[in-house]
């Protein structure tokens, strides 16, 4: 299924006769970024943004999927999870909550909703303020010095469904934050970031949320602090069918959708119903409308994402690709940012319920690089002060430190599950993009009582095989 993808190309025009200096297709992160810090430096500045509406009519603002359709919306949601659980736990911290606490989705997403909306009217007057120029179009490009946009009334839209029934009765993560009501039992068809985390808010607001995962989840991360969210998840409430591939959703004359699945696992055909289907397979590149093909604008053929350099630059000079559409750049925001920035002159969270950031290289890429002999895993289970009185269970807060094995033992990657991760990750990120070591962060007071502390104070190493478990100071 194509969605609205939030990578941007730009083309520079060397200053001269041309109407402006540098045109940046795409609002998102990264083009907003650039166009903004380019205009600064005194360049003429145009930005390109039009939303391709979702198969179910979806449509949103300027800003890109961050703001839109991503980190700005889910997060607002899972603080509405996190909310239900301080409700739970506040019992037994002495409050007196009388009768029964239930969730209302239609107060959550006007809430959420108009947030977002303040933040497409900030981006716009963001970009007047900086005398960028705004164009309601979708953009293509022509040469290498032209870009083409066709409005509303030219656009065309495409739609490819893989699998009976998705495009018609199915939802993505482009619809779910702009819902008017609850999306009730819910089927969650990926294991990406996007697909755990929106399950992990639908279960913390009390809606039944099933994740389908056709192999293993979120690929790309390490797979042992994986393993420790999908675990936590499950004992928080949220159904995982593994092995699962689906087949076809049919809409019964209940209204109810019926999605029928492969197992592979037990090489069965399976069926249940829900009230929603989400899509959270991953975003598709819109490169083929762009018309970069006849510049000669080299593209990975599988993915369809640009081939770029380090500098960003792409196969035809004046034309440079940064974002989620660059071939091996991450899809975040943050390198987003940066990277629009550096062309106009790796930081990660997944917010599951239990959260989960890190830096770096996982285990098993440092491994892969360095060779089992040649990294050092420090490592630690710990227990947060905020699950002790609500007698949480924090089997799976867990974090480890990945070094070089030898010479200082600088720090290649850090994975760290738990409370505010998101935060406590950001405030390491300085120290190792520094070249941080082992011994570093052994010489790093820790802030009393936080769950941060607790990377200052690893001690224990894997290879050890001694109980990592933390016992006390």
């Amino acid at each position: 299924m194509d969605d609205k993808y939030h990578g941007i190309t730009v083309s520079y025009f060397p200053t001269g006769k041309c109407e402006y200096d540098l045109v940046v297709i795409g609002g998102g992160s990264g083009g907003l970024a650039c166009s903004k810090e380019a205009a600064q430096l005194g360049l003429k500045v145009a930005v390109l943004d039009y939303v391709e509406p979702s198969a179910q009519g979806t449509k949103w603002g300027l800003g890109g999927t961050c703001v839109n359709v991503g980190c700005i919306p889910k997060k607002l949601m899972h603080q509405a999870a996190l909310l239900g659980t301080a409700l739970k736990d506040a019992k037994k911290f002495g409050w007196q909550i009388p009768g029964s606490v239930c969730h209302d989705w239609a107060t959550m997403a006007d809430a959420v909703q108009n947030h977002v909306r303040s933040l497409n009217w900030g981006h716009r007057v963001q970009l007047q303020d900086k005398k960028v120029k705004y164009l309601n179009l979708r953009g293509s490009l022509v040469n290498e010095h032209t870009v083409k946009g066709l409005n509303k009334a030219g656009k065309e839209v495409r739609l490819h469904a893989f699998v009976p029934g998705a495009a018609e009765y199915g939802i993505t993560s482009d619809d779910i934050f702009w819902l008017r009501k609850s999306p009730g039992k819910t089927l969650v068809v990926g294991a990406s970031y996007v697909s755990l985390e929106c399950a992990g808010f639908l279960t913390g607001i009390s809606l039944d949320a099933t994740v389908m995962v056709r192999s293993i989840a979120l690929r790309g991360f390490d797979q042992q602090i994986a393993g420790l969210v999908t675990d936590y998840m499950e004992a928080y409430g949220t159904r995982f069918l593994w092995k699962c591939v689906p087949k076809r959703v049919e809409r019964l004359a209940s209204g109810a959708l019926q999605v029928t699945w492969a197992n592979a696992s037990t090489g069965s055909e399976e069926k249940d119903t829900f009230d929603s289907v989400l899509w959270a397979v991953g975003r598709a590149p819109e490169t083929k409308i762009l018309g970069l093909d006849k510049l000669g604008v080299k593209l990975n053929s599988e993915t369809g994402k640009i081939i770029v350099a380090a500098d960003e630059s792409t196969s035809v000079p004046n034309i440079y690709a940064f974002g989620d559409i660059g071939e091996g750049r991450p899809e975040l925001t943050p390198t987003a940012v940066k990277a629009g920035k550096l062309l106009a002159l790796q930081f990660i969270f997944v917010f599951t319920p239990l959260e989960y950031g890190c830096m770096g290289l996982s285990e098993e890429e440092a491994e892969r690089r360095h060779g089992k002999d040649g990294i050092e895993v420090y490592h630690a289970f710990y227990k947060p002060l905020e699950f002790t009185v609500a007698d949480r269970d924090a089997s799976q807060c867990y974090l480890k430190v990945i070094c070089e094995r030898g010479g200082h033992q600088t720090i290649l990657g850090l994975h760290f599950t738990g409370p505010n991760a998101g935060e406590v990750t950001q405030g390491f990120a300085l120290g190792i993009q520094c070249g941080a070591t082992y011994s570093h962060l052994l010489q790093t007071v820790g802030i009393h009582p936080t769950c941060a502390e607790e990377v200052v104070k690893v001690s224990i190493t894997k290879r050890s095989g001694l109980d990592a478990t933390v016992t006390g100071c």
